[in-house]
């Protein structure tokens, strides 16, 4: 596909299917390290669920949520944990996802961030100074794989030329049966519905807040993209997505990374997300494959 393409089919859709980004083997080498990290899981007290259909309740009041922003975190499947913090299912199918700083500090998934691919793509979108400001491995578990109600990605204000956009990497087929995303074709024209931010109230239990109640998107809207192993899904920062349970007896892991423009760009200090230490927000460009 042509930057020409790339940029066009964003422009009407949203979002933009790229089949064959990376090679079986590549996806192979991802996988198997979402397998190590379920073969060496957090202790009990530190099992923390990640769902975003109860997200108020569990995720938002987390300080591990919050400090994954630079390091690299387990979140578990809220099926798979007990009220006592032990595993109700095989720690090999337990984990929702792990982030939000693979990008920067794991070997394998850093050299496929910093690739020469992910930069022509960014350059076709036309970002002058891109950078990756979180990452994820999302398991979607055959049986256990949780919905991800519908949503937008970006959760901040932003000011760049250029929106910020999601590269959503299948790492194994994703079909209609084990979780693939759908989305809304030409929402990413609607502007940002909902933010997720700070709370200024630093006394509250409540370490994140919306400024909005959760939107009510016509399921009518919504179509499916089931994409082969290997695709790269580009999603612009509005577009609205989302995935149902994997009730299916196939895994549907993916691997996904934000970028934004920093060129002329004012981040949002109360976005949920801030840079770190740990993962800073480097040029894209220029930052080695290697650690």
């Amino acid at each position: 596909m042509s930057p020409d393409q790339i940029w066009q089919k964003m422009d009407e859709d949203g979002f933009v299917v790229i089949k064959d980004f990376l090679t079986p083997s590549e996806c192979d080498e991802m996988v198997a390290a979402g397998i190590d990290f379920t073969k060496n899981l957090p202790p009990k007290e530190q099992r923390i669920v990640f769902t975003s259909v109860d997200a108020e309740k569990r995720q938002l009041q987390d300080e591990y949520f919050l400090n994954s922003n630079d390091t690299i975190h387990c979140f578990f499947e809220d099926a798979a944990v007990g009220p006592d913090g032990e595993l109700t299912v095989d720690p090999s199918i337990s984990l929702n996802k792990v982030g939000h700083a693979l990008h920067y500090q794991h070997p394998t998934f850093r050299c496929y961030t910093y690739c020469d691919r992910v930069k022509e793509v960014a350059k076709a979108l036309g970002f002058k100074e891109p950078a990756v400001v979180q990452s994820m491995y999302m398991y979607k578990n055959p049986g256990i794989g949780g919905e991800v109600i519908p949503h937008q990605d970006i959760t901040y204000l932003h000011t760049a030329p250029v929106s910020p956009m999601g590269f959503w990497i299948a790492l194994e087929d994703a079909t209609v049966e084990n979780g693939c995303l759908w989305m809304v074709p030409g929402s990413h024209k609607s502007g940002v519905h909902r933010r997720l931010s700070r709370n200024p109230d630093k006394d509250s239990k409540e370490k994140l807040i919306y400024d909005c109640p959760a939107p009510d998107y016509p399921e009518s809207g919504f179509v499916p993209v089931p994409v082969s192993k290997g695709t790269c899904i580009l999603l612009h920062g509005n577009v609205v997505h989302r995935s149902a349970h994997n009730h299916s007896s196939s895994g549907r892991p993916a691997y996904t990374f934000h970028i934004i423009e920093k060129q002329d760009n004012q981040y949002a200090a109360d976005n949920w997300l801030q840079e770190g230490t740990r993962a800073p927000f480097s040029n894209l460009y220029t930052t080695s494959q290697r650690i």
